[in-house]
């Protein structure tokens, strides 16, 4: 079923243990790829995509059951650690920059990421508790968000205030 490939990103949700991780990380390869082949624009489009087809993956999967986010489903995953690496892929593209220069803003996303979407702060938590296919995405689209801003907050420390 098309859905349920989307929802689990070609069955990296059933890898254990922590299949949220493994989608994050499946975020990375990807986002890198689709930089390469077309930068910044290529990488917002494909949040914008996965966005979409995953929340409708995410609701044709859940449909009937009590369960609104079960683990498997990480497609929620990809689309938000790739809203946090976009930090780093806009001044790559924009500046000509190698995108694997920015290496430590990497890290930086990927641990940011998952810190907020476990630890579900605020408006993370916020959307978690909706409840549907919509909540499950907005989550990690939120946590996504504040890791970006993490990201470039310590990207300004680093090479502003540290002189890095």
């Amino acid at each position: 079923m098309i859905a349920q490939m989307i929802a689990t990103v070609g069955g990296i949700g059933y890898l254990r243990p922590a299949p949220g991780t493994w989608g994050s990380l499946a975020a990375l390869p990807l986002t890198w790829a689709l930089h390469q082949i077309g930068g910044f624009p290529l990488v917002l489009a494909a949040v914008l995509l996965i966005t979409v087809a995953g929340t409708w993956a995410t609701m044709i999967v859940t449909r009937g059951q009590d369960n609104h986010d079960p683990s498997e489903v990480v497609i929620d995953e990809v689309a938000g650690q790739m809203i946090a690496l976009a930090p780093l892929s806009y001044p790559a593209w924009n500046m000509g920059i190698d995108i694997t220069a920015l290496w430590p803003g990497w890290i930086a996303a990927f641990v940011l990421f998952r810190l907020f979407d476990i630890w579900k702060p605020g408006p993370v938590g916020k959307a978690d508790q909706r409840g549907d296919a919509w909540g499950v995405m907005l989550d990690d689209l939120i946590a996504g968000l504040m890791a970006g801003v993490g990201v470039v907050v310590l990207a300004g420390l680093a090479h502003g205030v540290m002189g890095v």
